[in-house]
């Protein structure tokens, strides 16, 4: 047997499965400093930053069948100690930029720059993978540059992952992205050019000048994108598309840069309609919990003169699209629902209408990236978790069996957090176990589900 290293060697990896995929799969367990896909054999070597956040992955997958997209992967311990080969992401770079230790600050220099770039866009690219908590833009001879520092390194190393190499627009707004030696930014401005996102209260800045002390000037900066650019994300490798800016960077990190297949990414209609409802057993709540999987929502309306029918506002037309396309056809309390694009481009607030675009329960405020991974059609399983620490499988499967059979179950911690698998009979009382009891409480803990693409537990 292969002695523990902290290189992880993962097999089966498929053309349809990205970095930021094997990132995903074991970032749980600690930081990620070097990856290397090797696409011609259809593996990937991950270098972890110590050995027993890579012990702990294996032992976790041990017990878990670990499977990326639709597809099982297998993960073992490497021959190799260290990784001494460069990534792929970091080929071109400098000479050395390799040996830069992972820190939760990045050094973005923009190339290639042709439209604006302000904090906005910055923050709408690279928030998907974290909370980003400062940036700030300035000006050096080596072009356009920004420090960005995220909450945690982790979700700086995911976002290097992710975004090295890319374009922001097609064609133009290269990104080579760096880990910087600094610990802390300073901000001591909010606007175009600099932000605090932990501190809104700062003042705005007068003079146009950067406030990170010593990195130049930022007056050169745009405020606005100029009409006429041509923005949106395939596999050429471009970030900012015309399914809304402020989702396109999660987009792109979840499906690798491309879209599943049947999704087109162009839909701008938000708000679909959805047919052969059961009156009797169905509200705005339940729609919420089943809608939400797919995107934020804004706002559920059930039409009293069509009892079976009713309106669901999600938060732009991508989401829009992901609901019609994984929801057509499922079944739910016996009925088959119909889930098409509604003629009315929005759902008029009123007194028939439940509000939910404040709700803490909406899905993609945070973490969209890895929301929308997840976004699949209605499975036999389900995953749950915030549940209380002390929980049993018997105490799940009382709160879950009069939804349907319960095949089998499975506890398990993540992070020292308690997660569940639950598997039913049938998609439909999976289906209904998630609409019934997502964001209901166990022992004071409001738990959370969605459907889980494992096959087997």
């Amino acid at each position: 047997m292969t002695e523990p290293s902290k290189v992880i060697h993962v097999r089966n990896v498929g053309h349809e499965i990205s970095e930021n995929d094997l990132f995903q799969l074991v970032q749980p367990f600690g930081v990620v400093t070097k990856l290397v896909m090797l696409r011609a054999k259809n593996q990937a070597l991950l270098q972890m930053h110590d050995v027993a956040s890579a012990v702990g992955a294996l032992q976790y997958y041990t017990n878990i069948q670990p499977s990326v997209r639709g597809r099982n992967v297998y993960i073992q311990f490497s021959s190799h100690q260290e990784l001494t080969t460069m990534d792929q992401n970091a080929q071109g770079r400098k000479s050395g930029d390799q040996d830069t230790q992972p820190n939760r600050i990045l050094l973005v220099t923009i190339h290639h720059l042709l439209y604006p770039m302000t904090v906005e866009v910055l923050h709408q690219v690279f928030s998907p993978h974290g909370f980003v908590e400062k940036i700030v833009t300035f000006q050096k001879s080596a072009g356009s540059q920004a420090l960005i520092q995220y909450q945690s390194r982790q979700s700086a190393v995911s976002a290097r992952s992710a975004l090295q190499g890319r374009n922001i627009y097609d064609g133009c707004c290269h990104l080579d992205i760096q880990f910087s030696n600094l610990s802390e930014l300073q901000v001591n401005y909010n606007n175009e050019h600099s932000r605090d996102f932990t501190n809104p209260s700062l003042p705005s800045e007068q003079k146009g000048r950067s406030s990170q002390p010593g990195y130049g000037d930022a007056g050169g900066m745009y405020a606005l994108q100029p009409p006429g650019a041509r923005a949106g994300w395939c596999c050429s490798g471009y970030v900012l598309s015309p399914i809304q800016m402020g989702n396109a960077a999660a987009i792109a990190a979840a499906f690798g840069g491309g879209l599943p297949p049947g999704i087109s990414g162009t839909n701008e209609r938000c708000t679909v309609l959805v047919s052969n409802l059961d009156p009797d057993k169905i509200d705005e709540d339940k729609l919420f919990n089943l809608f939400s999987i797919y995107g934020n929502i804004v706002r559920i309306k059930l039409l009293r003169n069509k009892p079976d029918h009713a309106l669901v506002q999600m938060g732009d037309g991508f989401q829009a699209e992901l609901a019609v396309h994984f929801l057509k056809g499922a079944m739910l309390f016996g009925k088959r629902l119909e889930v098409n694009f509604s003629k009315h481009p929005n759902i008029t607030a009123g007194s028939d209408t439940h509000e939910y675009l404040n709700s803490t329960l909406n899905r993609f405020n945070r973490n969209a990236a890895k929301n929308y991974r997840y976004c699949c059609s209605p499975t036999k399983m389900i995953h749950l978790s915030t549940l209380p620490q002390d929980i049993t499988e018997e105490e799940i499967a009382s709160h879950l069996e009069e939804h349907g059979t319960i095949v089998n179950t499975k506890l398990f911690e993540v992070n020292g957090k308690k997660q569940a698998l639950v598997l039913f009979d049938t998609e439909e009382q999976a289906t209904e176990a998630l609409v019934c009891k997502h964001a209901s409480s166990i022992d004071r803990s409001i738990i959370r589900i969605s459907f889980s693409q494992l096959q087997t537990i």
